[in-house]
């Protein structure tokens, strides 16, 4: 495993990060465990959840225990960390408003987040959290300032964003600058892959200005680009929760990105994770895998570094900012 670092904290993480979104469903609470320890074994320190995750409704699928009945994502994996919870740097969010009226980034509502993920995950602080989207009612200067305290009380390390456009990060710099906060945002996580690539458009080139790094999740567009195979399931890309399908046209750019990894004697997912780790800012990806199977082919993208040649001919299949 290689490892970057996140932001300007001097903290290294693992390329290969794991989330846990689908904990609880896919893969099931008890094989979850497994799952988290053969990342530990391969060398993966970084590890995603959220509060709605693995719980939520949105994750619900026939043959998965019903939302109402599952653990959260947090519950689970603070359960699989027993033991070697300082081993690893920890991230998680709040602040997602579908299935929580009350939910925004509220002085009132991050303190009582923070309070309940930390009895969830069983620990009494966590590396890294994020703002998990941007919330209209509530001046990032009060979220920063609770971010502040949270931190000076030991519950928290560092602060990130999700789900920002670029020129809320930079504002958050400012304020936290400013006020001479203990930490503004040290990464900005963000759905991205090749294709999907709309964070080249502001948001790369401000994380490379400012030394704040790119935390891409869905790396893998819901694993059509790491095995063309996910056309066959029943449940594949955003249908996971609850969106759509794959377009014709992502279809034919995973085609053809399979046709130069098979070339390159590579996988599709060594290429696709290669490819996005070497863009501007990209600490780390995070991949979220169901299986041990799947965890260690992912994890196989860490040994990987395309030439200048291949990552320009895959670059070539997609548009930049789009």
């Amino acid at each position: 495993m290689k490892y970057g670092r996140l932001g300007p904290t001097g903290v290294r993480v693992s390329q290969i990060g794991l989330g846990t979104a689908t904990f609880g469903v896919a893969p099931t609470a008890s094989d979850a465990a497994g799952i988290v320890s053969a990342a530990l074994d391969l060398g993966i320190n970084f590890f995603d959840t959220a509060d709605v995750y693995g719980s939520s409704p949105t994750f619900d699928r026939p043959g998965a225990p019903p939302s109402s009945e599952r653990a959260s994502a947090e519950e689970i994996l603070g359960r699989a960390l027993a033991g070697r919870r300082d081993e690893v740097v920890l991230a998680t969010k709040c602040g997602e408003r579908r299935f929580d009226p009350d939910a925004g980034l509220s002085r009132r509502y991050v303190i009582r987040q923070v309070e309940q993920s930390l009895r969830r995950l069983g620990t009494d602080y966590i590396d890294l959290h994020y703002a998990h989207f941007p919330d209209p009612d509530t001046p990032l200067e009060q979220t920063l300032a609770v971010y502040d305290d949270l931190i000076r009380q030991g519950k928290l390390r560092y602060v990130g964003l999700s789900n920002h456009p670029a020129w809320q990060l930079t504002e958050a710099l400012w304020i936290a600058d400013g006020a001479r906060l203990r930490s503004g945002p040290v990464c900005a996580q963000v759905k991205y892959s090749l294709l999907d690539r709309t964070a080249e458009r502001e948001l790369a080139a401000a994380c490379e200005r400012f030394d704040v790094s790119i935390v891409p999740y869905a790396p893998l567009h819901g694993g059509l680009l790491a095995d063309l195979a996910v056309l066959d399931r029943r449940i594949s890309g955003d249908q996971r929760f609850g969106g759509t399908g794959f377009t014709e046209t992502e279809i034919a750019v995973a085609g053809e990105l399979e046709r130069l990894a098979r070339v390159w004697g590579m996988g599709m997912q060594q290429v696709s994770l290669s490819w996005l780790l070497s863009r501007p800012a990209v600490a780390s990806v995070i991949i979220g895998a169901e299986s041990v199977d799947e965890l260690q082919a992912n994890a196989s993208a860490a040994d990987v570094q395309l030439t200048t040649e291949q990552a320009d001919a895959v670059s070539a299949l997609t548009t930049a900012g789009h």
